[in-house]
């Protein structure tokens, strides 16, 4: 097999995981919600995922750093125990707006969530250490390092990280490029790889979605 024909072979294998998830229409209308507010959300593969780690987890506590629209909201929430609470912060109010109303459609009750404005890089040392089962990360790629941070301080023993955006379009495995934000990313994903206390793999679904657990 050419080269050519292996990257045309890989372009299917993807197109072909993204297209495997079938989103109800409670998600499908967040979707169009998130688009009317320019707001880039998870793909239903990344959804899935969220949705499968906090389901084995037996997720009870969780922090999603950026609301969005609250699509991945609700697929973290799809998976964690019916007495889990997530808690989601975003620095725009429009967003969790969005984020409430896809909640209320979807008949989560309101104890479930727990939505704080503000810049996660406020919030989040006031954020309890080892207190949480599953922390997951979609906000500024610029700042990808210090959420790691924060996140692996804040993960119980058995706790998962879950970043995306790990590939930024390609970006991050192209030694071409150099930008802050490029280097940003790969320096989280460093950090992540070079700890002791985190077992990791990097999954190529959506825009790459960087999955640790903490021993």
């Amino acid at each position: 097999m050419s080269e050519i024909q292996a990257a045309s072979a890989l372009q299917r294998n993807l197109a072909y995981v993204e297209e495997s998830v079938v989103e109800d229409e409670i998600l499908t209308t967040a979707r169009e919600r998130a688009a009317e507010l320019g707001v880039a959300p998870v793909p239903p593969s990344v959804g899935a995922l969220l949705s499968m780690y906090s389901q084995l987890l037996g997720a009870r506590s969780v922090v999603e750093v950026g609301t969005g629209a609250g699509i991945s909201g609700l697929w973290l929430l799809d998976g964690m125990r019916d007495d889990g609470t997530l808690t989601s912060i975003d620095y725009e109010p429009e967003h969790q707006r969005a984020a409430r109303e896809a909640f209320r459609a979807a008949e989560v009750a309101p104890a479930r969530t727990r939505m704080i404005n503000g810049r996660a890089l406020d919030v989040l040392p006031r954020l309890a250490d080892a207190a949480y089962d599953l922390v997951f990360i979609d906000a500024s790629p610029l700042e990808q390092p210090e959420y790691v941070e924060h996140a692996v301080r804040m993960l119980r023993e058995g706790g998962a990280l879950l970043m995306y955006n790990a590939l930024l379009g390609g970006r991050v495995p192209d030694p071409a490029h150099r930008d802050s934000v490029t280097h940003a990313v790969r320096s989280a994903t460093r950090m992540v790889a070079e700890d002791p206390d985190l077992t990791s793999v990097l999954i190529p679904v959506g825009d790459g979605l960087l999955c640790a657990s903490r021993g």
